[in-house]
C-alpha cells in the first residue's frame, strides 16, 4: 500500500510564507496538493507531473504557491509566499498514475493556519 506523509504546517501571519513536504512510498506519481477548509469541499491547490515535469496551479494559488520536486522523484514540496487569511485549510498531498484523474492516495493531511 501506498503511503503519503505530509509535513511543514503551522501557524504564520499574512503574508508570510511555508513550505510544505510531502514523502511518498512506493513508485513514482504524479503528485498533487489539496486543500480543505471548515465547511467547504475540498479543492484542488497544485500538480506537477513527476516524468515531464508540467505543473499545474489553481487561480486562487497563481503567483503565490510552487510546487517542486526532489532528485528522487518520491518527494512534493508546495513553497507557499503571501499566505492570505483564506489560505487557512488542511492541505493533503495525493499522489496518482500520470495518465488518470484520479487520486486514489492520500496522506493524513496537515493544518495550515493564516492569521491576520
Amino acid at each position: 500500500q501506498v503511503q503519503l506523509v505530509e509535513s511543514g504546517g503551522g501557524l504564520v501571519q499574512a503574508g508570510g510564507s511555508l513550505r510544505l513536504s510531502c514523502a511518498a512510498s512506493g513508485r513514482t506519481f504524479s503528485m498533487g496538493w489539496f486543500r480543505q477548509a471548515p465547511g467547504k469541499e475540498r479543492e484542488f491547490v497544485a500538480a506537477i507531473q513527476w516524468n515531464g515535469g508540467n505543473t499545474y496551479y489553481a487561480d486562487s494559488v497563481k503567483g503565490r504557491f510552487t510546487i517542486s520536486r526532489d532528485n528522487t522523484k518520491n518527494m512534493v514540496y508546495l513553497q507557499m509566499n503571501s499566505l492570505k487569511v483564506e489560505d487557512t485549510a488542511v492541505y493533503y498531498c495525493a499522489a496518482k498514475l500520470y495518465y488518470t484523474i484520479e487520486y486514489p492516495y492520500w496522506g493524513q493531511g496537515t493544518q495550515v493556519t493564516v492569521s491576520s
